[in-house]
């Protein structure tokens, strides 16, 4: 009994010397917006990133900020007024976006659905879309089948979708979601579009007539260990989880780490940043897959989407490099027509137009891989919002937000259709 009761007793203290890390809250942290004028207020800009810890939301790093940059970024709450002086002592115009992020991810919720299990309109965990992407290609057959590509750095089987009628020779589009773990919006998409298109083949002409003549790849979440860990443990996690040697800092930018200019412009070779490029080209277990799927498929895919959030952009090669595309013109009317149709629903705006010049420069993005790989037809899209919400979309959102972003997939999946190569 004695020899039990010191199991015990040393049981709880190697528990409560290696406690389970509790969920990170963010009561009173604030969204700023600002947009510096000179020189020196981009200076001030590098300061806080500097000394403060500060939280990039838009630009997703200090580097791109240059003058007359709209920038967002987030404020630990007991750095807060410590900020606001310090950008009112150097004239530089703000404003509060987000007063109290927590109050604003609670707020994300505001689904009235009530069921239980997988919603479309709701944002759902990993383990449910994980069920969800066995159960749709269970539920339709002929027209859903699911593959492995991979395992991410964690252990979790990386899940792809194929939709489409079986049929000869057929091309196909790839289209995955999830690269930045707290963007929620961006995997909703993937499974909105997967909804829409078991639901409206066979009653609808367009995905009918798509569906009959291309596949599609979709891929649900790629970053699928950063996004277990929005759900259990950081909210606005950003990275893979892979440890880097040398470093206590984890995880690398999935969205940095491909073979296109890699760790160049717009991309940090430090694992502690959020850009961080990794330690080579595709040394990321999820991005080595996708990479993979798409080389030993090249001959088939004629398009590659990459879905993200937030800005709402329509963006196109090259983010590397401010040199233009080889078939820049026709990539820039296709955006052109996209956005204006993706605009008939609901009147949401989008810009458009290659990736540096619009946004800024990106080096390892996988969409200029892709590209360069000799897909013809690369486009992000970066969701809703422009920034009243950032990353903490209510899930209120989700479904005007996937009802346009479904017309402009469709927009540029017929356009492909038509001009196959």
């Amino acid at each position: 009994m004695a020899a039990n009761m010191w199991v015990l007793l040393l049981l709880v203290a190697v528990a409560s010397a290696f406690p389970e890390a509790s969920v990170h809250k963010f009561h009173g942290d604030k969204v700023f917006r600002v947009t510096p004028h000179n020189e020196e207020q981009v200076e001030v800009l590098h300061y806080l990133a500097d000394n403060m810890q500060v939280d990039f939301w838009r630009p997703d790093s200090v580097d791109q900020v240059k003058t007359e940059t709209t920038v967002d970024f987030r404020v630990e709450a007991d750095k807060c007024s410590e900020v606001e002086s310090l950008l009112q002592l150097s004239a530089l115009d703000y404003e509060v976006l987000i007063d109290n992020l927590q109050a604003t991810l609670d707020g994300q919720f505001d689904s009235h659905i009530r069921a239980a299990g997988h919603q479309y309109e709701k944002y759902n965990n990993w383990e449910t879309i994980e069920a969800w992407t066995e159960n749709i290609a269970k539920e339709n057959p002929d027209l859903v089948s699911r593959s492995q590509i991979g395992t991410t750095y964690e252990g979790r089987p990386m899940h792809l979708l194929k939709l489409g009628k079986p049929g000869v020779n057929k091309k196909a589009i790839f289209m995955d979601c999830g690269f930045h773990a707290r963007e929620w919006i961006s995997p909703a998409f993937c499974q909105w579009f997967v909804r829409e298109a078991v639901r409206t083949y066979g009653k609808e002409t367009i995905m009918t007539e798509i569906l009959d003549n291309l596949d599609f790849y979709v891929l649900p979440v790629l970053n699928i260990d950063g996004y277990v860990y929005t759900w259990t443990k950081s909210r606005m996690w950003r990275k893979t989880r892979s440890l880097n040697p040398g470093s206590s800092c984890i995880g690398t930018d999935p969205n940095r780490n491909f073979d296109a200019k890699w760790c160049t412009l717009g991309a940090s070779n430090r694992p502690c940043d959020d850009t961080y490029c990794g330690s080579a080209p595709e040394s990321e277990k999820e991005t080595k897959a996708l990479a993979d799927f798409i080389r030993q498929n090249l001959s088939t895919i004629r398009a590659y989407l990459t879905v993200h959030s937030y800005s709402q952009l329509l963006l196109y090669p090259y983010s590397y490099s401010y040199e233009v595309a080889k078939n820049n013109v026709e990539l820039n009317r296709l955006a052109k027509e996209t956005v204006k149709e993706l605009a008939t629903l609901h009147g949401t705006e989008y810009t458009y137009g290659p990736g540096a010049s619009t946004i800024y420069p990106a080096a390892g993005g996988s969409d200029d891989w892709a590209y360069d790989e000799g897909i013809k037809y690369s486009f992000t899209f970066e969701l809703r919002d422009t920034g009243r919400y950032g990353f903490a979309l209510p899930e209120s959102k989700i479904r005007p937000t996937c009802e346009e972003t479904v017309i402009a997939v469709k927009h540029i999946a017929m356009y492909v259709l038509e001009h196959l190569y």
